[in-house]
């Protein structure tokens, strides 16, 4: 199977920070419903670092190649911006215990679920 990459399949920085902050909204609510109410520094942690991995990653990694549908639906980027989103937030993890590790550990799985679901529906 081959992909026509002349077509050059790049994203604009607006749809990227768009798809980051969907990604963000869904971790926070993840976050707000497996965190204790108060623990506010994971749940902002949770929030801003799976945003913020999504927005980096399709940021640099924005090229015609990674964008390319390599399967059909998805891409490079959609698979691996989710990778990302696990990676940081589990560092954050190993750097500052959280409240509440065992259901920091779901809010992880739930924010890499919903980076990828995010990265494949809306680039």
């Amino acid at each position: 199977m081959t992909t026509n990459l002349s077509a050059d399949p790049t994203f604009s920085n607006l749809h990227i920070l768009l798809t980051a902050a969907v990604t963000a909204v869904f971790a926070a609510g993840a976050a707000l419903w497996r965190l204790p109410r108060g623990a506010w520094t994971d749940i902002a942690a949770a929030t801003v670092l799976s945003g913020g991995s999504v927005f980096l990653f399709r940021a640099s990694a924005n090229m015609s190649q990674l964008n390319a549908d390599g399967l059909p639906g998805f891409s490079a980027n959609d698979w691996l911006a989710p990778v990302l989103t696990y990676v940081f937030l589990s560092a954050y993890a190993h750097l500052r215990s959280p409240a509440d590790p065992g259901r920091y550990q779901q809010v992880t799985a739930l924010a890499t679920i919903a980076s990828l679901a995010v990265n494949v529906v809306t680039i």
